[in-house]
């Protein structure tokens, strides 16, 4: 019999780790391929990581509530067969196996190039900091010449750690893939002292992973912002006068969000440059408009996808957002609810928030903040009158987009909003 490792999937893009929250085998169990072996959480999904392998369960490598890095082992399977395959189990999970017996050899190398762009994994970052290692002087044997943590782990048992002004000392060990990578710098933990009644609160993976992302988008993403005020009473008015009907017709609530997540849709057809992306040498426009929503739990976020909306109508956007709603509270939001968004609209007048500054949803250029509706007096032909006005905030990426391309986007978003009628607007 042979023994297979099974690691850490991918689950969604721009994830590098995963929280193990349950086990749902033990050592000695008898699993069949794609049977689930585990609970994984992380700050976009929880899912379950299904077996590669036919075979009994020798060993499990994290205990619950572990957090690792992709790629990283979680449990050991002596496989009822010598050669098995490693297929792919679905588009949500991927994940590679090696064999137990794989040979690790140990040399010294000379340093990686100072001129060549720096890509880490948090489990490196995090090791790094804990023992003082330089990076720039370690050769990293993953793939494409990355470091890894087991490069990191067997410098620190050697004791021969790379500080700076110091010779590089360097691990080699088998290959390792560890993706996606994560390209930023990060300033050292700092230390907080604590006094009597104060509470210590653990950090949880997905918190982890939240603010690994949200780390990443303000240190690499230059971002601007603006703003425009919206009449909304149109909008509230119909909304108000359709919301009973709709909800005993279609068993779920007529939103204002979804009117607003519309009219971003249709905005998007007519400036496509805010539904682009940032890729180093170019510029990325992307042809769907795909839709993330913003929906937190108590203690995470979460930003499912409405998948080409700008061919939805306003009632099929608000099943969608229903829907995410409900997968999200229940904890079976999939990895491919997550995927393939293009540009964020978040619903932060939920909150009673009038004006807010969001952090851009990596990699797209922009996110809108839709603030709370507000009874406000306005002047309409010299004229006071009480209106229902809303802020609508924009955060935008200014390697991709302008102050000129921006302010007529949101311009054309306030025009569709204040013209929402019983007479031009359709809901279904």
């Amino acid at each position: 019999m042979a023994m297979e490792l099974m690691k850490m999937p991918q689950l969604g893009e721009s994830v590098t780790e995963g929280t193990i929250s349950k086990w749902l085998v033990k050592p000695g169990d008898h699993v069949t391929k794609y049977d689930p072996l585990a609970e994984v959480m992380t700050d976009k999904v929880n899912a379950e990581v299904p077996s590669s392998f036919t075979g009994i369960i020798k060993e499990l490598k994290a205990d619950e509530n572990q957090t690792l890095a992709v790629g990283e082992v979680i449990c050991s399977i002596e496989v009822e067969a010598a050669k098995t395959d490693n297929d792919n189990v679905g588009q949500a999970v991927s994940h590679s196996v090696e064999k137990v017996d794989a040979p690790v050899t140990s040399n010294v190398q000379q340093a990686a190039e100072p001129s060549r762009k720096a890509r880490y994994s948090p489990a490196v970052l995090k090791l790094s900091q804990e023992h003082g290692i330089d990076l720039s002087k370690v050769k990293g044997t993953g793939n494409e010449g990355r470091i890894t943590r087991k490069d990191l782990l067997k410098l620190v048992e050697s004791g021969n750690l790379p500080k700076a002004d110091e010779p590089s000392a360097i691990s080699d060990s088998a290959p390792e893939v560890i993706s996606p990578q994560v390209n930023r710098q990060t300033s050292p933990v700092t230390n907080v002292t604590t006094a009597a009644g104060d509470k210590e609160i653990p950090v949880t993976g997905i918190r982890k992973a939240i603010a690994s992302n949200m780390l990443k988008s303000k240190h690499e993403i230059p971002h601007a912002w603006t703003m425009v005020e919206v009449d909304a009473s149109n909008m509230v008015k119909l909304r108000d006068n359709l919301k009973s009907d709709f909800k005993q017709k279609e068993g779920y609530n007529l939103t204002y969000f979804a009117f607003f997540v519309k009219a971003v849709a249709q905005a998007l057809t007519e400036f496509p440059e805010l539904n682009s992306m940032w890729a180093g040498e170019k510029i990325i426009q992307k042809k769907e408009i795909n839709i993330s929503i913003a929906v937190a739990t108590e203690d995470a976020l979460f930003v499912p996808v409405i998948k080409n909306a700008d061919e939805k109508s306003i009632k099929g956007i608000a099943r969608e957002i229903q829907e995410l709603a409900s997968k999200v509270k229940a904890g079976k939001l999939k990895a491919e609810d997550m995927q393939g968004g293009t540009f964020t609209v978040n619903n932060t007048g939920s909150f009673g928030s009038v004006q807010s500054m969001g952090i851009i949803n990596y990699p797209q250029a922009a996110i809108l903040q839709v603030e709370t509706i507000v009874k406000r007096p306005v002047v309409i032909n010299d004229m006071i009158a009480v209106r229902d006005m809303v802020n609508l905030c924009l955060s935008l990426d200014h390697r991709v987009l302008d102050g000129l391309v921006c302010g007529r986007f949101l311009a054309r978003i306030k025009e569709i909003i204040e013209k929402i009628s019983k007479e031009n607007t359709s809901i279904y």
